[in-house]
């Protein structure tokens, strides 16, 4: 039985193929196309699902498309005449391109695959949600929340699955969303909707949540259950091509921010006040979930549930016993999840996961052989060494690294989902007190603010922060624990207190400052042996020259590009940055050793971004 899940046309295209119930591949097509965010249909990806399974189109049993066009295209209608006169320039934006493609997506799918004569079936959006979330998870019975922006009409919903069965209990609906809540702050704060939540996320340490009772009072009452309701007069996204109205301007009394510019300590209060609204919410529909249910398991999914602070909050409330989040909880893992639920709930197969994590690290893309990789280096010219001895290899990037060195890292299956978890990663030397401004300003190309991750061993992860469960995907943020602070000066007390983000950011506030963010907190990923390997591996190495378990962790790409997928997509970043190593597979790079690129090129690189 073969099903392909498909997701696309609004963001993060995705394709995953799932053969006998076992998950074979999942892939965004912007790792092809090198479009960040591409939501075309995802013809790369599927292409690569195919090719990975060594089949074709025809050999497809099912293919799922992740929500219902026309439940969604009701709403668009409906929400219109609504809001009616208003809201014309969103509609003949809009309605052409439904006309073109939306409304005649079976066709589109058709066209776009070819040679496809079996079922094609439409989930709805929070059910693909849900299935991503409950069927790879280890749990035999969980509890399952699904938040995010919008689907067709529901913007969460709660749900239990048992066994084979999933059963979605409640739901909340447009436009009362905590997900466009979250995403109206992040474009009044001047970061880009759909992608740039994450930022606001990373800005809130900065700031206290002073407009928390604002937001309260004004924009949104939360219900005990979790749920919302929201004053739609402060926002614009129902008619308008904006999130905010003039009279959220006027409550906050600022127009949105200007992107890319400055940023003061108002965006950053503003940030860290939706964010603890945020969690309040969710906070509060866990625990409704958990008295409806009575589940001690919980899953979650949609682009909320990329939230990972609200998520270590969760965790540490302690409302369930257990958590597990779709790593690739936005859009694209609804392509996974739509296949999921074909598999389960129409087609009522068994489902036994034995307890297990089933989503093999979300290491589910395409993986490069030797034989591709130096093929690829001869044609290029490239100075490296093969060392097929991994003990050797391995030896080698640990010294770099207790060096300094930025190392690029590019071993196995390309991840599924937004982080790199170790296949596609930068990392460094967690303790090294300059890692971070160096890995931001000249290989990121990003804004200063932004935090790095830590992996760490998953036998020792309770030895560094306050968290002891696992994290593989990168999901949690926790605290440092409080054995492993540096206390700060005088000079620091003052500095911590500037505007200047580099230079709060910048401060040594950890044994592990590197990955210690404004608060002390750290967005962590446990490394186990079973799903990382020779990741595992390399850290342990550097856990027994250094004493350390901890190292850096940032995805391999600078800012506006997807995370690199293939060896030249590496290379290439890895030149036009000032990494010193490169790694792929059995490879190693010393940038010392290459001919000088042009500074030119890297000016040319750098100056494309205006970073604060």
């Amino acid at each position: 039985m073969k099903i392909l899940g498909l997701s696309a046309f609004y963001h993060d295209s995705a394709a995953a193929l799932i053969i006998d119930g076992e998950i074979i591949s999942a892939a965004q097509e912007e790792r092809f196309t090198r479009i960040k965010h591409d939501s075309a249909f995802p013809t790369k990806a599927v292409e690569f699902c195919l090719d990975h399974a060594k089949c074709q189109i025809e050999d497809v049993d099912y293919v799922v498309f992740y929500d219902k066009p026309l439940l969604k295209f009701d709403r668009l209608i409906e929400t219109y005449v609504s809001y009616a006169p208003n809201g014309y320039q969103s509609f003949i934006k809009a309605i052409p391109v439904w006309m073109k493609e939306k409304m005649l997506l079976r066709h589109q799918i058709k066209k776009s695959l070819g040679k496809i004569k079996n079922p094609i079936v439409f989930t709805e959006h929070h059910e693909s949600h849900a299935a991503s979330a409950f069927y790879p998870s280890p749990f035999d019975k969980a509890a399952v929340i699904t938040v995010d922006g919008v689907g067709e009409w529901a913007t969460a919903s709660i749900g239990l699955g048992t066994g084979a069965e999933l059963k979605l209990l409640k739901t909340m609906n447009f436009p009362h969303s905590l997900g466009l809540l979250y995403s109206a702050f992040t474009y009044y704060c001047g970061f880009k909707v759909n992608s740039g939540e994450y930022k606001l996320m990373g800005l809130a340490p900065y700031g206290e949540p002073v407009f928390k009772n604002e937001i309260l009072e004004n924009l949104i009452k939360i219900n005990d259950d979790g749920s919302i309701w929201m004053d739609m007069s402060y926002f614009n996204y129902c008619q308008g091509l904006t999130m905010t109205s003039d009279k959220f301007h006027s409550l906050f009394n600022a127009p949105p921010r200007k992107p890319e510019s400055q940023l003061t300590q108002r965006d950053m209060d503003l940030a860290a006040s939706v964010q603890v609204v945020t969690e309040e919410a969710m906070i509060k529909m866990c625990r409704y979930t958990r008295d409806l249910t009575g589940a001690e398991n919980l899953c979650l999914a949609g682009g909320v549930a990329l939230n990972c602070v609200a998520n270590g909050k969760i965790l540490q409330e302690k409302i369930f016993d257990n958590i597990w989040i779709q790593p690739a909880a936005g859009d694209a893992g609804g392509a996974l999840g739509a296949a999921l639920f074909v598999l389960y709930q129409l087609l009522k197969n068994k489902r036994n996961n034995h307890g297990k994590d089933c989503q093999k690290g979300s290491l589910l893309g395409p993986r490069y052989e030797h034989d591709d990789i130096t093929s690829f280096l001869d044609g290029k010219d490239v100075l490296y060494h093969s060392i097929r001895d991994e003990n050797i290899l391995l030896d080698k990037i640990v010294d770099g690294m207790k060096d300094g060195k930025v190392v690029g890292w590019f071993n196995g299956r390309m991840e599924f989902g937004p982080r790199a978890l170790g296949a596609r990663s930068i990392i460094g030397d967690a303790r090294n007190t300059t890692m971070q401004s160096v890995m931001n300003r000249k290989i990121k190309f990003r804004e200063s603010f932004r935090p790095f991750a830590p992996c760490v061993l998953r036998e020792d992860v309770g030895k560094y922060f306050n968290i002891d469960a696992d994290s593989p995907y990168m999901l949690l943020v926790a605290q440092v624990l409080k054995k492993h602070h540096k206390a700060l000066s005088s000079k620091d007390i003052r500095l911590n207190e500037d505007l200047d983000l580099r230079n709060r950011v910048n401060l040594v506030r950890s044994t592990i400052p590197a990955v210690t963010h404004v608060d002390y907190s750290a967005r962590v990923q446990t490394i186990d042996e079973e799903r990382h390997g020779r990741y595992y591996r390399l850290i342990k190495k550097f856990k027994e020259q250094t004493g350390c378990p901890v190292i850096i962790n940032t995805s391999f790409n600078i800012r506006g590009e997807p995370i690199v997928n293939t060896p030249e997509n590496a290379y290439n970043c890895f030149m036009k940055t000032d990494m010193d190593i490169l790694v792929l597979e059995d490879n190693i790079i010393f940038k010392d050793e290459q001919k000088k690129i042009q500074d030119s090129e890297i000016d040319e690189y750098r100056n494309e971004f205006s970073l604060d």
